[in-house]
């Protein structure tokens, strides 16, 4: 028989964030989106190198140094990511079999893929809360008496900024108290902290407020900082003595990581100031769409991110996206109808007021 006709293959699909020739890009889908600038280039190309991996990379060891004399803690861990940071944080603490708790709209429930339960092995409880927040209440009630017939309560994890809440900032008192009440029942803390700049850049709490109510936390300094790669874990020497083994266990041993680790020094000594002015843009964003017809505002603007919800009479937020695209204005469907922008140092002030006006206009397309 001869051989059957093959159909011409499909077109591959168009690289996710491509706009028309010639339109300008205003990319907001994140602060993750952002390119080294010429002086952080230059930083990462003079950084002396060793072997992270057998301990001597100076480069990282100093970035070490530096997270944890901002933070308050003995001994840090450069990682590649912010998940793993969480991940080999979440493996420390716990045994398999055990459970952990945190906000049900946490970035370790809905970003991580699972990986508390195949990488630790533990079970999450979820507890309730505004905004991304909780209530010393909610802890003690979340955990379990000793049983043989349930997991055991191990950790607390709380997120500042809180990311599925719009960057919300934990104020320090309640944060305190929400700590203080796992430390009573037993309970360790991580706070994942990737965008803890921009919480205490908002708030005027040094890092190392927050940091001395748990006993490990995470950074990320490829969002608001800039770099293009890399996150820290801190905490206690021995805490941290095996993190390390579980990075080295999930794949995070690096060699020459000092050319990233001197990206995430430059952006800790020049990018951490500068925060206000996304948050400023963030808020002169939400100011600009608050009154246009088909658009709310989900939550108050604290930090850097504008989540923005789409009336009925509006498409769903993917393809209201593609049609911001097609104007060159990228940004994130984060559910069926609501979008989330997001500033950084890569969008300037009057790049964000078009970017309004863009969205503005598309909105107001639809209506009659």
């Amino acid at each position: 028989m001869a051989p059957s006709a093959q159909a011409s293959p499909a077109p591959a699909p168009a690289p996710f964030g491509t706009t028309p020739p010639g339109v300008p890009i205003i990319d907001l889908r994140s602060d993750t989106v952002t390119r080294p600038t010429p002086a952080m280039r230059a930083a990462m190309m003079s950084a002396p190198l060793g072997d992270d991996v057998l301990g001597d990379d100076p480069t990282v060891r100093e970035l070490e140094a530096r997270v944890c004399q901002i933070m308050g803690k003995e001994a840090a861990c450069f990682v590649p990511t912010g998940t793993m940071a969480n991940q080999v944080a979440i493996r420390s603490h716990t045994e398999p079999g055990d459970e952990l708790i945190a906000h049900e709209d946490s970035h370790i429930i809905h970003y991580e893929t699972g990986a508390p339960a195949a990488l630790s092995g533990v079970m999450i409880r979820v507890v309730r809360g505004e905004m991304g927040m909780f209530d010393e209440a909610a802890v003690r009630r979340s955990v379990r008496h000793p049983s043989d017939h349930d997991p055991r309560s191990r950790l607390l994890v709380i997120e500042n900024t809180h990311n599925r809440a719009g960057g919300v900032v934990w104020p320090l008192d309640r944060f305190r108290a929400v700590t203080a009440a796992a430390r009573e029942r037993g309970l360790s803390v991580h706070m994942d902290g990737a965008r803890i700049w921009n919480a205490c850049a908002a708030s005027g709490v040094p890092a190392s407020e927050y940091a001395s109510c748990v006993d490990s936390l995470s950074c990320c300094f490829s969002k608001g900082l800039g770099a293009p790669v890399g996150s820290a874990v801190a905490g206690s020497a021995p805490f941290i003595a095996r993190v390390r083994r579980f990075r080295k266990m999930f794949g995070g041993g690096m060699r020459q990581s000092g050319v990233l680790a001197a990206a995430a020094i430059y952006a800790l000594d020049h990018h951490r100031e500068r925060l206000t002015q996304d948050h400023a843009n963030a808020t002169l964003i939400g100011g600009a769409l608050a009154n246009v017809k088909g658009l709310s505002i989900a939550s108050a603007i604290q930090t850097n991110m504008v989540f923005v919800n789409l009336a009925g009479s509006l498409p769903g937020a993917a393809d209201f996206c593609h049609r911001l695209r097609e104007r060159g204005v990228l940004a994130l469907d984060s559910s069926e109808n609501q979008i989330r922008l997001v500033t950084h140092l890569d969008v300037s002030r009057a790049q964000c007021e078009r970017a309004a006006d863009i969205i503005a206009s598309v909105a107001s397309s639809f209506q009659s």
